[in-house]
């Protein structure tokens, strides 16, 4: 009799051992009541008075689904994102919500509707980084009560509609034209400056002139063509224009 009872003590005491690895905290219940929170190594569970349940404490990445949304603007977009996130109290996780998973992934996704709806398209495509830190702030407040600590939230791809694409495409090659026009027109101002500032100089020093039709000969002199051009300075056309009128008279 005394073996039986012996023999039943130990079986009660070997199936009440309940193990919880070290990723892992334990949420305890006596009587259908929250009694203690379990952590790493052997625990005892007393059948049918006492339930577990376990929760993973390590940081969870949820693959937020692609979202069909609206941006400020009203231009259709989908959008999809990850969240990164980590249980730091798992007994709120268990008493505070039913289902934490389908939760903040249902979370996830309104919230990222929402907030791009509050931005337009340049400032969602240009503006990423900081979208993504708005919406991970969001969550983490509403998450906070069920003992969830939201760690980052990336949006991974923006898909616009193929009419949308082109327009883009469409303001861009605008855009680059546009820098084209402004530079080459910055271009002729600079060197229209410069040749005034060239004929200046030029004009002051008539020695300069001379030099500078040197340096044209010797320019022409490399050239391999048949053609010969004779530089001649102004004042010599002038000399033989005054020789001409002298002749005349």
């Amino acid at each position: 009799m005394i073996y039986g009872i012996i023999i039943v003590i130990v079986f009660i005491i070997l199936i009440s051992i309940k193990q919880i690895d070290q990723y892992e905290r334990g949420v305890k219940f006596t009587l259908g009541k929250y009694s203690k929170m379990m952590n790493p190594g052997w625990n005892l569970v007393l059948p049918i008075f006492q339930s577990f349940r376990k929760v993973d404490i390590r940081t969870k990445a949820v693959d937020v689904p692609e979202q069909d949304a609206i941006t400020k603007d009203n231009v259709s977009i989908r959008i999809n994102a990850v969240i990164y996130y980590k249980i730091f109290d798992a007994s709120k996780a268990i008493l505070e919500v039913e289902n934490f998973y389908y939760a903040v992934s249902q979370l996830a996704q309104t919230t990222m509707r929402n907030a791009v709806g509050e931005v337009s398209l340049d400032e969602l495509l240009s503006e990423r980084e900081k979208i993504s830190q708005k919406i991970c702030e969001i969550i983490d407040k509403a998450t906070d009560p069920w003992g969830i600590k939201v760690e980052n939230v990336e949006l991974k791809d923006v898909s616009l509609p193929e009419e949308m694409k082109r327009v883009i495409a469409r303001i861009a090659e605008a855009e680059r034209e546009k820098e084209a026009v402004i530079t080459k027109a910055k271009g002729e101002v600079e060197a229209s400056n410069n040749l005034a500032v060239a004929a200046e100089t030029l004009a002051k020093n008539p020695i300069a002139v001379h030099l500078r039709t040197l340096e044209t000969i010797n320019d022409l002199s490399s050239d391999q063509s048949n053609t010969i051009i004779f530089a001649l300075p102004i004042d010599v056309l002038k000399a033989f224009d005054t020789y001409n009128k002298k002749n005349k008279e």
